[in-house]
């Protein structure tokens, strides 16, 4: 049975609701944006706008208005599915701070300090907690954030709307946002493992030597201060490699 949505859903909406069906998706799951400390009803707000916006450059390139309401739930079902594919795996790139301060914290005895991450909803690693709320901060402060707007609406030129995408591509994006943020992280996070190795070797020498005494209980805070020492000299260029990773993932899919 065919009925005239023309009366229901004026043209002119058609192409924002299909906008902002993708969009909203995404912008519930972006890194920096879409992050859980941040107002569902903030974001919402962003997406509307982001929506409004973008929808006389996508307008041209939308279907047109399905005859029947199945298929025009098709159309939203798809266009939400790759949102959330697309939100889903420009996140992934800030998993590198987790990766990174995962392993700096087990490298300078900190890895049972635990903190609530408020960008996760869960407990992680105290250094990871504040590797990633000052990524956030100089994202913000170095106008990085532009680049997660550009793509969205790049998003439109790599799968086009009303499309399901080849699982193929969207499984091979997943898979190199995966592997190059954990790449990301163990490169960060490289000169403290160097560290940890070089510091418990020499204190398993020490052990050996001196079986009677409890020797990784007394170096345990020269292990804490040298890796504090460590991070504080080498955190700006952490952040930066960071930063420039994150700027070549996300420009990629904003074209």
């Amino acid at each position: 049975m065919t009925i005239d949505l023309s009366h229901i859903l004026p043209d002119q909406v058609w192409p924002f609701l299909l906008t902002f069906a993708r969009v909203g998706a995404m912008m519930m799951l972006l890194p920096v944006i879409g992050e859980m400390m941040i107002s569902p009803r903030f974001r919402l707000s962003i997406a509307l706008a982001t929506s409004l916006l973008l929808t006389p450059m996508t307008a041209a390139v939308m279907p047109p208005m399905p005859p029947t309401i199945f298929a025009l739930a098709g159309l939203l079902i798809t266009e939400i599915v790759v949102g959330i594919a697309l939100g889903g795996a420009m996140r992934l790139v800030m998993s590198a701070l987790q990766v990174a301060g995962s392993v700096i914290a087990m490298q300078t005895g900190l890895g049972f300090a635990m903190a609530v991450d408020p960008t996760q909803g869960a407990q992680s690693a105290l250094i990871s907690t504040f590797l990633t709320l000052l990524a956030i901060t100089l994202i913000f402060a170095s106008g990085m954030h532009h680049l997660l707007i550009g793509a969205v609406h790049g998003s439109y030129l790599l799968f086009a709307p009303g499309v399901l995408p080849d699982s193929a591509d969207l499984l091979e994006l997943v898979v190199r946002m995966v592997s190059g943020a954990f790449m990301l992280g163990i490169q960060m996070s490289a000169p403290f493992l160097v560290f940890g190795l070089v510091f418990y070797l020499g204190t398993g020498v020490i052990s050996k030597m001196m079986p009677q005494v409890q020797i990784f209980f007394l170096t345990m805070p020269a292990n804490i201060l040298i890796g504090f020492t460590l991070l504080m000299a080498l955190l700006a260029l952490m952040m930066t490699w960071f930063l420039d990773r994150f700027a070549a993932d996300i420009g990629s899919l904003a074209g």
